[in-house]
């Protein structure tokens, strides 16, 4: 019997946005990252594009916590628009583009993802595809 706490594929419809949440660039945490996974990159020009991922992925990983998701099948069409500033607040969000039930059990959700900064401008987005039970 499925947990009837978490988000399961029937609980998702096409054209469903999601809020993954919010995370601020933290200036500590961006001079940590950059000095261990990206030496020589200038903090004055942001976030670098790896940082933006982790970032987003933290948000989704999250928020997943609470569905019926037993895995992600794939991550494409990676786009980083721009490289957010310390103190910028970015705000994830997920929009469901289409499901696909895989029998009685299972089925994939397809889905695009959003980093928004505080003006609303796109800086992260990508496409994902995940299994979820179903009920």
């Amino acid at each position: 019997m499925s947990d009837p706490l978490f988000v399961h594929f029937e609980d998702l419809e096409t054209g469903q946005v999601v809020p993954l949440g919010a995370c601020a660039v933290d200036q500590e945490a961006m001079d940590l990252f950059t000095e261990r996974f990206q030496p020589g990159w200038d903090t004055a020009y942001g976030a670098p594009d790896a940082m933006v991922y982790v970032l987003w992925s933290r948000l989704a990983a999250d928020k997943a916590a609470h569905w019926a998701q037993t895995k992600v099948l794939a991550v494409d069409a990676l786009r980083y628009l721009r490289n957010p500033p310390a103190g910028e607040l970015l705000r994830g969000r997920m929009t469901v583009m289409g499901k696909d039930p895989v029998g009685d059990e299972k089925g994939i959700v397809i889905a695009s993802h959003d980093l928004l900064d505080e003006a609303g401008r796109l800086v992260f987005s990508c496409l994902t595809r995940a299994l979820f039970s179903r009920r």
